[in-house]
């Protein structure tokens, strides 16, 4: 999970559906500059380009009104990790990426261990009650509780797995000073871009990865935050 600001003011259907019987609190425009806002990636497990994309409710409206159609409360998710939230209250008080003081992607260490198997690990760096419910929903999001979950779980591993085997042997050809097919620069530039909120996903393991190497910290920190 990452920082992710959400653009204002709120689509105009919201206001208009509101007060309608059973008006639809994720028209089009409200799809649209969720698209846009989460970069079309679920706020979650940062999966980019979701087949299944969900308009959820960060906090859940339970027949209140003025929180079904809160556009601030109104998250762009994938299925797996809507359904995975779900409504449980062990997952309701959890960091809120669209808040910057939350500070999402610094206060829970993203990392993978590749032996015996490949898993996505995470770990508490400033604990409060949020950041261990956040850290428990990552955790049931990358490796499942039920069998359904599980499986939908090992398919969201695959995809981190393939990502940040890209991601490491840029950065391996960065510490090795390799430019035998590109040039260092080119190298430089492509693993900015992978660190950009906006491009790609699974950003915050990639932040991780630069964080926890004192080399590459000095050289791409800054475009850790």
């Amino acid at each position: 999970m990452i920082y992710l600001q959400k653009s204002l003011p709120a689509p105009e259907s919201l206001a208009k559906e509101q007060i309608k019987k059973s008006g639809k609190y994720d028209s089009e425009d409200v799809l649209t500059r969720l698209h846009a806002d989460f970069k079309n990636k679920c706020y979650i497990c940062e999966l980019h380009q979701p087949t299944i994309i969900q308009t959820e409710h960060f906090v859940p409206h339970k027949g209140d009104v003025n929180l079904k159609f809160d556009w601030n409360n109104l998250f762009f998710s994938c299925g797996h990790c809507n359904h995975t939230k779900g409504s449980k209250n062990e997952y309701n008080n959890i960091l809120n990426c669209t808040v910057i003081e939350d500070g999402v992607d610094s206060r829970i260490a993203h990392r993978v261990d590749s032996f015996p198997q490949f898993e996505a690990r995470f770990e508490i760096v400033n604990t409060d009650v949020k950041v261990t419910n956040t850290v428990a929903l990552l955790n049931a999001v990358y490796n499942g509780k039920t069998f359904r979950q599980k499986l939908e779980a090992s398919n969201l591993r695959a995809a981190l797995e393939k990502e940040l085997e890209e991601f490491e042997q840029l950065t391996s050809a960065y510490l090795s000073k390799d430019n035998s097919v590109i040039s260092l620069k080119d190298i430089c530039n492509i693993i900015i871009k992978h660190l950009r909120s906006d491009k790609g996903g699974f950003t915050a393991f990639k932040r991780w990865i630069i964080r926890d190497n004192p080399v590459l910290n000095q050289e791409f920190g800054a475009f850790c935050r």
